[in-house]
């Protein structure tokens, strides 16, 4: 069984790989040999009052390939700058995070690797990004209004250039030198004019693409900042974007929903999460935000990504605003890219070797 850390995936993988295989692993989705559940979360209160204890999984496999489970175990809380709310979290100290995927054999069970989900999981959901922008942006856009300057935010812009001919970037977020160093470095490594600008509002004037990449906990696209022909994106930011925002939209592409357990197939899952909390003992000071999270939108509006596969390409006019997400098919992305990175770290020799009998036993589970 290999161990595959963060610094092995930047080396074994580049951002177009991770994307194309997400394409693959939807492509099988929808033909039916790949399955998947929605990302699962329980949440239990911890003795401190701002803050409780998560623990997160999402799982898939695909037929003749691999099966995979990514966990995740946080300690959540909320933190107030200025008019911002953003959700934090860490595993045992802050700055210290703790997410790993288990990569399995679906043709013998075998374990056979354990990885760091950090890198892998910013490529992946630029990746999405990618492919939202591929599909329903304006093929001529090339102007992107950038709200938001952390690691998502570097991601989506090496992950869309490659769809899109991209010269220019506005971007803010509230910290000033953050947005700056952003500026610098995007510019310098993409060769693309990156320009920070001092409030949201630049940011997002004469643009054709609006992506919100942050880890604020309220909505960060608002309905001021939508024009005819744009196409938007949004990571974190509120879960979503907000019913005001919606209403602008004129055609909506979702990736797709998780099917329904094996009988249960008159409930849907649409919801992008499910959460399971502890019966007492949160606060309203540790629970910023709570409710469902947002399920499928969009109406007569929805467009579905094996639609738009199956016909070759998305129906939009010149003026329609678009706005691309996932859906809840998380679960489908981690044995895709997993059983990449698990087959190039063979072939360069990467990974740490761990003994696979550690993992199996003599007693019938």
């Amino acid at each position: 069984m290999k161990v595959i850390n963060n610094a092995d995936v930047s080396r074994l993988v580049t951002q177009e790989e991770v994307t194309r295989a997400l394409e693959s692993a939807y492509q099988d989705f929808f033909n039916g040999t790949a399955v998947c559940r929605p990302r699962v979360d329980v949440e239990i209160p911890s003795s401190s009052p701002d803050r409780f204890y998560r623990w997160g999984t999402m799982e898939g496999g695909s037929a003749g390939k691999y099966f995979a489970i990514r966990c995740k175990s946080d300690m959540i809380y909320h933190k107030t700058q200025g008019s911002s709310v953003t959700q934090e979290k860490y595993c045992v100290e802050p700055g210290t995070f703790c997410g790993f995927i288990l990569l399995f054999s679906v043709e013998n069970g075998e374990p056979l690797a354990l990885i760091n989900d950090g890198v892998i999981q910013h490529m992946r959901v630029a990746a999405d990004g990618a492919i939202g922008v591929k599909h329903a942006s304006r093929e001529d856009s090339s102007v992107i209004g950038l709200l938001g300057s952390g690691g998502m935010a570097k991601d989506h812009l090496r992950s869309v250039v490659q769809v899109r001919d991209i010269q220019r970037v506005q971007v803010f977020s509230p910290t000033k030198e953050n947005r700056e160093v952003f500026a610098e470095k995007m510019s310098m490594e993409l060769g693309i004019d990156v320009v920070p600008v001092d409030a949201p509002a630049d940011a997002v004037r004469n643009v054709d693409i609006i992506m919100g990449l942050t880890d604020s906990a309220i909505p960060v696209i608002k309905p001021e900042y939508v024009e005819p022909g744009h196409h938007l994106l949004n990571v974190g930011g509120g879960g979503g974007i907000p019913p005001e925002v919606q209403a602008l939209v004129s055609k909506f592409l979702r990736f797709g929903n998780t099917d329904s357990p094996v009988g249960w197939s008159d409930t849907s899952f649409d919801d992008e999460h499910l959460t399971w909390q502890a019966r007492s003992g949160f606060t309203e000071r540790a629970m910023a935000s709570k409710g469902r999270a947002h399920g499928v939108f969009g109406d007569d509006r929805l467009i579905y990504l094996s639609q738009v596969l199956d016909e070759g390409q998305f129906p939009r006019h010149p003026a329609d605003v678009t706005y691309s997400e996932r859906g809840n098919l998380q679960g489908n992305q981690f044995h895709a890219v997993a059983g990449l990175l698990y087959e190039k770290a063979i072939d360069a020799g990467f990974g740490t070797e761990i003994p696979t009998e550690l993992f199996l036993q003599d007693i019938r589970n």
